[in-house]
């Protein structure tokens, strides 16, 4: 199964996180399939950089984010783009009063 989740990098306390799509049974810090972005958790706000189209590309090719990535991709919009895709833009009735 192929996932979507964070490898940690940076010095001790100081972390610094990489958004990657990965093979499930690797390790952690293992090699990866592709990079989507990053997370830098000591800026305040947090900082958040990710290739919205990649990761939309490829949740919808059936990649499953972990809990963690799930959240910043939320944060970012990825998920919510994802869901537009799926299931259409949902319209307003205010025009028409129904």
């Amino acid at each position: 199964m192929v996932r979507i989740r964070l490898t940690r990098l940076g010095k001790r306390h100081m972390p610094f996180y990489r958004i990657i799509v990965v093979d499930s049974k690797k390790k952690r810090d293992g090699a990866y399939i592709e990079s989507l972005g990053y997370y830098n958790p000591l800026r305040n706000p947090a900082e958040i950089k990710v290739n919205v189209e990649r990761a939309v590309e490829w949740i919808l090719k059936g990649a499953q984010p972990s809990d963690t990535a799930r959240d910043i991709l939320s944060k970012a919009g990825v998920m919510k783009r994802v869901h537009e895709i799926k299931y259409g833009k949902r319209e307003t009735t205010d025009e028409t009063g129904a």
